[in-house]
């Protein structure tokens, strides 16, 4: 059977946009390069008639086409693993001083049920965009990220009394009720109170601006957001005592220091891997301790980069991908607030910070799979797993604070804040409204006109 004829090496169109990049672990092939094509240029030989010393019949090793750095690592494992990880299971299960009575056992069979899963799906479950550091790193991400939206759903079923007492059994320092802290109790605008507003959470600004610098790679689309976080303090500081900051805290030391420094050096960075040559070789064609170093180290940074132009006044469905990414993002720096103010946990509590590391890690991939969505629709069919699973964790939060909030925030929102996301809300269905409506509008009018003139004549 013929190449052609098979219908299983067919070329089919992508069904994610992981499928792409997924095989490319090695830069493209030049395309001036000559290419082994199957049988003699293209044409079948049958086996008895093949020459062993022609062209066609010589197959390239799998790791002179891809990067393989320390090849173990790149065989599949899945027995091997299997063995370890119920050795692991049965040594921890069967050793008597391991276990403790009570809630201990429990503790730690809920632990050997999350390892369990997330070595399923760091085998089984399917590649990311990302090879870097490895694709199985990007699964367990993927599988992490499968069970926070799990447990997500299970307290969605929950009030919030059952909750907070749940959360006790994971942290027994939990459950009990805490103050928020104003940071709006003296707005004089002088040095002594600038320096006193300084603390730790800037330096976690700082690093939050960075880490969404890396994934949206682009300056006006951090600006925006930037910006529009802060409207978002003081739109539900009635709510949350400390999204009440001053002014020059919002803009100054918010905006323009940390917000500003974490942007300038995540897109540095963008631009320093947008412009770096890179060029892999193998660990065992390293030659040299401190070139062996150097390649262990860049094991841990992007295979390659891809700039992000997300064009939000080319087309409709642009405009409507940055103005949803914008919401996403929005709800996701919004939600650890509320869920911590619920919850009853200190801003700088494990669980809070796990949480920020967690999704930083999923939106990687998840935008860029967005990314890829928009703007190759051809090849890309399907969302990728990432940003829909990403997708539906930001949905399911909202819906837990959303039923959880019910009686917890009495105050009512202030009539000038309705008003202000209601002209906002009147700005976003305008501007797209005259931009593209009115434009499709004359076309589909002339159109029509056109094909009148032409039944008519």
């Amino acid at each position: 059977m013929s190449h052609a004829d098979d219908p299983t090496l067919s070329s089919s169109p992508l069904t994610s946009p992981i499928d792409e990049s997924d095989n490319q672990l090695s830069p493209p092939l030049d395309p001036q390069e000559p290419q082994n094509l199957p049988g003699l240029d293209g044409t079948p030989v049958r086996w008895f008639d093949a020459d062993r010393k022609e062209p066609y019949t010589q197959i390239t090793p799998f790791q002179e086409q891809n990067d393989t750095s320390v090849e173990f690592f790149y065989k599949p494992i899945t027995l091997t693993a299997l063995g370890v990880g119920m050795a692991v299971l049965a040594y921890v299960a069967m050793t008597q001083d391991v276990l403790k009575e009570g809630e201990e056992k429990k503790r730690v069979g809920a632990y050997a049920a999350v390892a369990s899963f997330l070595l399923f799906s760091m085998i089984q479950f399917r590649d990311g965009p990302f090879v870097r550091p490895h694709p199985a790193f990007w699964r367990v991400v993927l599988g992490i990220n499968l069970l926070y939206e799990l447990a997500m759903v299970f307290l969605l079923f929950q009030d919030l009394d059952s909750a907070r007492a749940m959360m006790k059994y994971l942290d027994p320092n939990l459950g009990k009720p805490l103050h928020e802290k104003s940071y709006a109790e003296n707005c004089e605008l002088t040095v002594q109170n600038i320096w006193n507003a300084i603390d730790i959470f800037c330096l976690a600004h700082a690093l939050g601006w960075f880490g969404k610098a890396l994934i949206l790679r682009d300056y006006w689309f951090c600006w925006i957001l930037s910006v529009a976080f802060e409207f978002a303090e003081y739109s539900l500081q009635h709510q949350l005592a400390n999204f009440a900051e001053c002014w020059w805290d919002h803009w100054i030391l918010d905006v323009l220091v940390c917000n500003w420094l974490g942007t300038y050096l995540g897109m540095k960075t963008c631009q320093y891997f947008e412009v770096k040559h890179y060029t892999w070789r193998g660990f065992r064609q390293t030659r040299g301790i401190r070139s062996k170093t150097k390649r262990v180290i860049s094991q841990f940074s992007p295979h390659d980069w891809t700039t992000f132009k997300w064009e939000g006044t080319a087309s409709f469905g642009h405009y409507f991908t940055v103005v949803l990414l914008l919401a996403v993002f929005l709800a996701a720096e919004l939600n650890p607030f509320y869920l911590k103010a619920l919850l009853w946990m200190e801003p700088d509590h494990p669980f809070v910070i796990a949480r920020l590391v967690g999704v930083f890690l999923c939106a990687l991939p998840a935008v860029r799979e967005l990314y890829q969505y928009v703007n190759d629709p051809r090849k890309t069919v399907r969302m990728g797993q990432h940003v829909w699973l990403l997708l539906a964790t930001i949905g399911t939060e909202l819906l837990v604070i959303t039923k959880w909030s019910q009686g917890q925030f009495p105050e009512p929102l202030p009539t000038r804040v309705r008003w202000a996301w209601a002209i906002g809300a009147s700005l976003l269905v305008l501007y797209p409204t005259v931009r593209f409506g009115l434009p499709a509008a004359r076309r589909y009018l002339r159109h029509h006109e056109r094909n009148a003139k032409q039944k008519n004549a």
